[in-house]
């Protein structure tokens, strides 16, 4: 097995092998992902059983380029299940138990499963230890949860989520959460949507009543949520700025490619922006490929905080250039009656969407506020902010 996936001969020829068995072009696309996750060839990285052949990281892309040029079918990627591959996935296979692993990567992988992160607070957001939903343990040892979560990206269409409450009130907040997986179709959980500027509704409140969680579904030791959770963060920080985009590929592409293609829309002032912004946006391009080869050698750090601090900003600067580029062109919006778009399309848009969409990117993910004191701190070693709460009970606080 070693010889055959330590190098990257090896794994392209073991992809070629899977697709000579599977042919993308005959084999239904369910039945496609669940012997590709089989085969090792979903996360080459994670353990032989669960998706992978215990191989270097390095190697996905080997064979995701000759799965996608053989045509293997799509449907499992970011567009639909973002949130359980970025972020859950990673976050079992680090804390969960052998029966959680093999339960939930399987179909979660193959997107029979979609996942939504219950994680903010109407009153807990940028300080997320604050959170008041509370897990209370019945008299067959399992949860009672109940609570208010918001933002929650895609909890509409989920079918599990990964979920943060406090399990108890009379330690200092961060030690009293414990974290759990919430089933997002039992009895007690409500979704309402959230109307945002773009007219449609991706995020929603969700409502918890008395809902019953298995204590066999609690992710890591009790109390030690906030230590499961950081796993979390720290993934989708890097899955939200951490992507990997081709030289002028994302946004700058597309204004790029408008000021090519319309000439008369070209001004020195706007010119002179689109530089700047493009270097920018290739430095953070190169910047997310050295972060991607560190991760290779383990798990994401707080630097992820910075690449998604970054990928923020620049999206608001570069979708703001590219409205203003297009003059009143810009301000074409062809629908605002969507209410539950199957998923997020940032590139496939035009302008108008484009600039109201990137205002979301400084909030969701970690607000560019709380990232800045994360970098501050984790990267650069900087003093801690005074906080006058670290040692009180969570039940002492005023809220």
């Amino acid at each position: 097995m070693a010889s055959q996936t330590s190098d990257a001969a090896g794994i392209r020829r073991r992809t070629h092998e899977f697709l000579a068995a599977h042919p993308p072009a005959t084999t239904d696309p369910l039945a496609f992902h669940r012997a590709r996750f089989d085969a090792g060839l979903a996360w080459v990285h994670y353990p032989e059983g669960l998706g992978g052949l215990g191989a270097s990281r390095a190697l996905q892309p080997v064979v995701d380029a000759e799965m996608d040029a053989a045509g293997a079918p799509g449907g499992n990627g970011p567009e639909t299940n973002g949130i359980g591959l970025g972020m859950a996935a990673p976050t079992i296979l680090r804390y969960g138990t052998e029966e959680q692993k093999r339960r939930f990567l399987r179909p979660l992988w193959c997107g029979e499963e979609i996942w939504c992160q219950l994680f903010s607070e109407p009153g807990a957001g940028s300080d997320l230890a604050g959170l008041a939903t509370r897990a209370v343990r019945d008299e067959a040892g399992d949860w009672r949860v109940t609570g208010q979560k918001v933002w929650t990206s895609s909890a509409h269409n989920a079918d599990f989520a990964i979920l943060i409450a406090r399990t108890d009130p009379d330690v200092p907040k961060h030690r009293g959460i414990t974290y759990f997986l919430c089933d997002m179709r039992a009895e007690g959980v409500e979704v309402r949507p959230l109307r945002q500027i773009t007219g449609e509704a991706e995020f929603n409140e969700v409502f918890l009543t008395g809902v019953r969680i298995p204590d066999a579904h609690r992710l890591g030791d009790l109390g030690d949520g906030w230590r499961v959770a950081q796993t979390t963060l720290n993934n989708e920080r890097v899955a939200i700025g951490g992507g990997d985009v081709p030289r002028e590929g994302g946004h700058i592409g597309l204004v790029s490619a408008v000021w090519r293609e319309r000439p008369e829309l070209r001004t020195p002032e706007l010119h002179q922006r689109l530089l700047a912004l493009w270097a920018e946006a290739e430095a953070l391009r190169l910047s997310g490929a050295r972060l991607r080869q560190q991760l290779v050698a383990g798990q994401p750090g707080p630097e992820g905080s910075a690449m998604k601090l970054g990928f923020a900003r620049l999206a608001q600067e570069i979708s703001g250039l590219g409205l203003e580029l297009m003059g009143e062109e810009g301000l074409a919006y062809d629908d605002w009656t969507q209410v539950r778009p199957e998923r997020v399309d940032f590139l496939g848009r035009e302008a108008g969407y484009r600039y109201l969409r990137a205002k979301g990117n400084s909030i969701e993910g970690g607000t560019s506020e709380i990232l800045l004191n994360i970098i501050a701190e984790r990267v650069l070693g900087l003093p801690s902010e005074p906080r006058t709460d670290k040692d009180a009970a969570w039940k002492d606080l005023p809220r």
